[in-house]
């Protein structure tokens, strides 16, 4: 990435000193990740081992939990470049009422959302679901919804902490809360100490508490030093129409990003399903290979785009810009590095998961491809993360509407099924339809960076939203 210093104003940091300020915000978030990641693992596990119909269930109601609550949490994430812009020009005393503003949404969204989940059973029952998968599912989703308000306003709390540069908070307590989540899923859904026996929707119950343990952790992190400079609870304000919706200018795009892509591979993974048994479990043992190794461009990302925000906010855009291509150089290494490793390793690391010599074959050879994904996934998860720092959301989005539902999932279906080729690629022909479906998506972000983060107008007109 050039630096025209002729156009851009600021200091010139080495790659040393550019990258080290993103790994100290990013390496709390990205055990954060694992962290849920950890929990999600607990409940796939006390429920599978209470019986097979749970686990099915479990899984049935995630795929509507989950990209429902990206969806409308991916609004408050605008908090997080916001707050990082207003500290970087020295405003963090403005920080509170635009997140007030910000909880008066989350209201909405948290209406929204638990209106979906109470209403899940209607979608079960026109998809042809087993009553009894269906019914637990439902019962499953009506728990977690007593759970929802707080976890909403949470999340929107933990993006602003983030975005005052202070990430370790929201780390302690999504890992605080991880053995809490076990010994509840250990209570309710198998009768242990005293709690009734409710099988998979044990596991429900049990995250709703969660939640409000997150929220009320995160209401005593509120009190810190950090927050209290934000005035965040020094006054009340009514909602204001204008500053909401800039907000949702901002954020309704990050949301829509999130929620296509998880809906894309929702997608992929029931075609796959269709496909048989061996290609879903190569599939789904590739598939999780593929988010463990994720995670740290993912977080990676989500630190760039705070110090970029940061260095906007001071107007240091030449230091903003060289930010954000030490972190694509440092995503680039890295998933050239995981690559090797997964090729190297595929045959040992699929035998982790499995012992059946078929899947473990398909597996290996899915990981060869997962190999190559890797490079442009990690590498366009930072450049989106660089880009929400100058204020750029609705491009990303753009271009993850093209990429993955124009092109990565008919072109995987094409392949998989043989339309484009002599012979059905199946499970293989998701993957390559994908991985090109991405690298599409890498280059369009890459040029979108390269030439906003060269033009100080157009920084600068992003930068004067929600100030």
């Amino acid at each position: 990435m050039t630096t025209p210093s002729a156009v851009l104003t600021g200091t010139s940091p080495s790659f040393s000193a550019a990258i080290r300020p993103v790994i100290t915000l990013g390496w709390p978030m990205i055990l954060t990740q694992l962290f849920i990641m950890g929990t999600g693992f607990v409940d796939t596990v006390m429920a599978g081992r209470y019986s097979a119909t749970d686990l099915a269930a479990v899984s049935l109601a995630g795929n509507v939990l989950w990209p429902s609550f990206m969806l409308l949490t991916g609004i408050t994430m605008a908090l997080s470049p916001i707050t990082s812009q207003l500290r970087g020009a020295g405003k963090t005393s403005e920080v509170g009422y635009q997140v007030r503003q910000g909880l008066w949404l989350c209201l909405g969204s948290a209406t929204l959302l638990i209106t979906i989940m109470l209403n899940a059973q209607l979608l079960f029952a026109r998809a042809g679901i087993e009553p009894e998968v269906a019914q637990i599912a439902s019962e499953y989703l009506q728990a977690v919804s007593w759970g929802i308000p707080p976890i909403i306003l949470y999340v929107a709390l933990r993006h602003t902490s983030e975005g005052l540069g202070v990430t370790r908070p929201p780390m302690l307590i999504a890992g605080s809360v991880l053995p809490l989540n076990a010994l509840l899923n250990y209570a309710f859904v198998y009768g242990n100490w005293g709690a009734p026996e409710l099988g998979g929707v044990g596991c429900g119950w049990a995250t709703a508490v969660v939640f409000w343990v997150e929220f009320g952790l995160m209401m005593i992190v509120v009190r810190m030093r950090h927050f209290r400079a934000t005035g965040l609870f020094s006054t009340f304000d009514a909602p204001n129409l204008q500053v909401m919706t800039d907000i949702l200018k901002l954020g309704i795009p990050i949301g829509i990003a999130i929620f296509l892509e998880m809906a894309m591979f929702a997608v992929v993974t029931f075609l796959i399903a269709a496909l048989g048994v061996i290609p879903m479990a190569a599939h789904s043992i590739a598939g999780n290979l593929n988010w463990l190794t994720y995670v740290i461009p993912m977080g990676m990302g989500a630190a760039a785009g705070i110090r970029v925000g940061f260095l906007v906010g001071s107007n240091d855009l030449l230091a903003a810009r060289i930010t954000a291509g030490a972190v694509l150089k440092f995503a680039t290494v890295y998933a050239l590095v995981v690559s090797v490793l997964l090729v190297v390793f595929r045959v040992g690391l699929v035998q982790i998961y499995t012992t059946d010599i078929q899947v473990i074959e398909m597996a290996a050879t899915l990981l060869i491809l997962i190999a190559v994904y890797q490079i442009v996934d990690d590498t366009q998860a930072v450049m989106i993360g660089s880009l929400r720092g100058y204020k750029d959301t609705t491009m990303p989005m753009v271009f993850s509407l093209v990429g993955y539902w124009v092109l990565a999932l008919p072109l995987g279906y094409g392949l998989a099924n043989g339309v484009f080729t002599d012979n059905a690629l199946g499970v293989y022909g998701y993957w390559l339809g994908i991985t090109a479906g991405l690298a599409v998506v890498a280059l369009m972000v890459a040029l979108r960076l390269r030439a906003l983060s060269a033009d100080p107008d157009k920084i600068r007109r992003n930068a004067k939203q929600q100030s």
